[in-house]
């Protein structure tokens, strides 16, 4: 049966009330560590190219660990590996909440942030393979560099331009990054993965088993589950697989909500919520920040170096990737969406929106940066001229976001003003509850009056 416009949610709609107010949450903690990732690239730039470089080189290259344990690795391969677990466990505790509680658990309402997810990435992977094809320097092994999308650097640019971003497009935006982080997991994984060892990789399977035993029995003790994931990522790593997966599988055993013999419907969420409210201040804020600082550090070498940085057919691919790339991609799945399910945009949106948040999917940092180790190594000359091209995409990136966002700021602050707009003064804002209402009564026709209490509305109990 063809979808029709009354049963299709529109495009970039605001979501459910508690939906938004997760996500608001999420971002502003978000914004503070874009903030401190941008102070972290940029202390590391400067440091790269002033006179005491080399001291910044050695730092990154000084080694810490036991050799026995192969864990001598340099402070650079630390923040790459260790630190990033952090992110990718925060990332995935994100992604399984929003496949099992969140909006979408709705597939109407999870295809087009998927379908922009991949586009965003195939379209920039394209454009890097048609600029780097007939090397023979094993060049396209970059391919997926330009393909990821940084939130924590995209929500510093719009903290920057001050722009009042609606509920809609910060949801899209949030949830079109965190189906980004789950493919570039499955590309790391499956692509990235050299000296592959059988038996470590079985072996991480028993404390990763442990440890989800123990998070669904809800213990939370760090004395226990620490050792555990420690075990687990140190097995991943000796097995060849990048270690930040083990960050990803560990948050995909954290329940997101109580089940039945833990308390009952109406028990509350799982352990997952606890954690990301722990664990999400010291990805953003130190882990991030801290990667940044020992990878952004490229030593340009003036503008003969910047030159021949730019001119490399990598740092192009990548720079168009993110830019032209991330647009088109992103663009074009969204209206193959709207087109196919006949979904409408929100009529107080439209396409150059769309391209605004697209230019923001450009900015690709961390994850492009960890995609530019593990593909070229660390200290060639083709490692440097990606990490500028990821720099120069991102910078045009924001730049161009800056400037459509900011022209129509004015549309954004009225749509802003009105979802603040509670009547009733009952926490919930009035644009909401008639939402509320009109789902309600989609679902049940012979229906009247305000939802019932405790009804589940984007995956949250309301009410």
């Amino acid at each position: 049966m063809p979808s029709t416009a009354s049963n299709v949610p529109p495009v970039l709609s605001r979501g459910s009330w508690a939906e938004a107010s997760r996500i608001a949450g999420v971002l502003r903690k978000e914004t503070v560590g874009g903030v401190l990732l941008l102070i972290a690239a940029a202390a590391a730039l400067v440091w790269a190219n002033s006179p005491w470089s080399a001291a910044y080189e050695t730092l990154r290259d000084t080694r810490v660990g036991p050799e026995s344990l192969h864990l001598d690795l340099t402070l650079g391969t630390w923040a790459a590996d260790g630190l990033l677990a952090i992110f990718f466990f925060v990332a995935g505790l994100e992604l399984k909440r929003e496949f099992v509680a969140g909006d979408l658990r709705d597939p109407r309402r999870a295809a087009l942030p998927v379908a922009a997810a991949v586009g965003g990435m195939a379209v920039p992977a394209l454009f890097f393979v048609l600029f780097n094809l007939g090397r023979d320097d094993g060049a396209l092994s970059g391919w997926a560099i330009p393909s990821a999308t940084d939130i924590a650097f995209a929500l510093a640019v719009l903290a920057v331009i001050s722009t009042h971003l609606p509920t809609a497009l910060r949801t899209f935006l949030l949830t079109l990054a965190v189906v980004d982080d789950l493919l570039a997991i499955i590309v790391i994984a499956i692509f990235y993965t050299s000296g592959f060892a059988l038996t470590p990789l079985l072996l991480s399977l028993i404390p990763l088993a442990v440890f989800g035993f123990l998070v669904q029995k809800r213990i939370r003790s760090w004395w226990l589950l620490l050792p555990l994931a420690a075990v687990t990522w140190v097995l991943m790593h000796e097995s060849g697989v990048h270690a930040t997966v083990a960050g990803v599988l560990l948050a995909f055993t954290v329940p997101v909500v109580r089940s039945d013999a833990a308390g009952g419907p109406d028990a509350g969420p799982g352990l997952a919520e606890h954690f990301e409210h722990r664990i999400r201040p010291l990805s953003a804020g130190i882990a991030v920040p801290v990667f940044a600082f020992f990878s952004a550090g490229v030593t340009v070498g003036g503008l003969s170096g910047l030159g021949a940085s730019v001119t490399d057919s990598v740092a192009l691919g990548i720079a168009v990737g993110l830019v032209a790339g991330k647009v088109i991609g992103i663009t074009a799945a969204t209206w193959l969406v709207a087109r196919f399910t006949r979904a409408q945009l929100d009529e107080n949106l439209g396409w150059p929106d769309v391209v605004g948040l697209a230019l923001l999917g450009g900015i690709g940092f961390t994850v492009s940066l960890l995609i530019t180790e593990l593909a070229f190594g660390l200290g060639s000359e083709t490692y440097d001229h990606a990490k500028v091209g990821i720099l120069i995409g991102t910078v045009v990136a924001a730049a161009l976001a800056t400037v459509i966002l900011r022209s129509r700021n004015r549309r954004y602050r009225q749509m802003y003003e009105e979802e603040r707009v509670d009547r009733n003064a009952d926490g919930v804002p009035d644009v909401y509850q008639t939402e509320m209402v009109q789902e309600t009564a989609e679902h049940d026709p012979d229906w009247k009056g305000t939802p019932p209490p405790g009804r589940i509305v984007g995956g949250s109990a309301e009410g």
